[in-house]
């Protein structure tokens, strides 16, 4: 049973990112994407690197846009992602490898702050980073720290993106994953960039967490406001 139920997750490893490519190009395609802020992503990269974060509940789209606009503006550019150490994770980052991202795997629970320290190297030597904003477990929609001591560090800004569609599936897990439904009406849009300043601790790092979970659901306001 075991060595069954190994087969079957090597598998399942394999598989599955390049369907969730395939099946996304398909879904997505057929989607009205309207983009707001484009000009905050273009001065991002003319002036990388930058570290890209959005909530845990819009990775499915995000992925998509990411290959779609910000890679296709600037094929060259070098991405690093932060991704949770967890076996669940493991099929996001078959995905990701797809997108030939370099991965750095680890989460507030396990491993964490040795990612961070990878992802401080990989952004010094000139690589964009993307961070989930709310991790990997939550609270969804509630800023950690991850992405505001990446910027510190590095100096790199954050530029927070969210986006929302007039009709999509919601999945029962604890963000509300959402997924836009065929022939969706798509809102995404880029804020300005969040400059953090270096060396900051305790209540510093507490005032730029608030600074992006603010942001962020400001912006996905704006995306639902704008996509009917």
């Amino acid at each position: 049973m075991a060595i069954k139920n190994l087969y079957t997750r090597t598998l399942i490893h394999r598989l599955a990112p390049p369907l969730h490519q395939l099946i996304s190009r398909g879904l997505f395609a057929t989607c009205r994407v309207q983009t707001g802020g484009l000009e905050h992503l273009h001065h991002c990269l003319q002036n990388q690197p930058f570290i890209s974060s959005c909530w845990h509940q819009a990775i499915f789209f995000h992925l998509y846009q990411v290959k779609r606009q910000q890679m296709a503006i600037d094929s060259t550019a070098r991405w690093v992602l932060m991704v949770s150490a967890s076996d669940d994770a493991e099929l996001l980052s078959g995905a990701l490898r797809l997108m030939q991202a370099e991965l750095v795997r680890g989460s507030r629970s396990r491993g964490g702050v040795s990612a961070l320290k990878a992802l401080i190297t990989k952004v010094k030597a000139g690589a964009n980073a993307g961070i989930i904003a709310d991790g990997s477990q939550g609270p969804a929609r509630v800023a950690q720290a991850g992405a505001v001591l990446l910027a510190s560090h590095t100096g790199a800004p954050i530029l927070p993106s969210a986006w929302a569609a007039d009709r999509c599936w919601i999945l029962r897990s604890w963000d509300n994953t959402m997924i836009p439904k065929p022939l969706a009406r798509i809102s995404y849009h880029y804020g300005p960039p969040m400059v953090v300043p270096p060396g900051i601790k305790g209540d510093e790092v507490e005032k730029y967490r608030r600074k992006l979970e603010q942001k962020l659901n400001a912006l996905y306001r704006e995306a639902q406001r704008t996509c009917t």
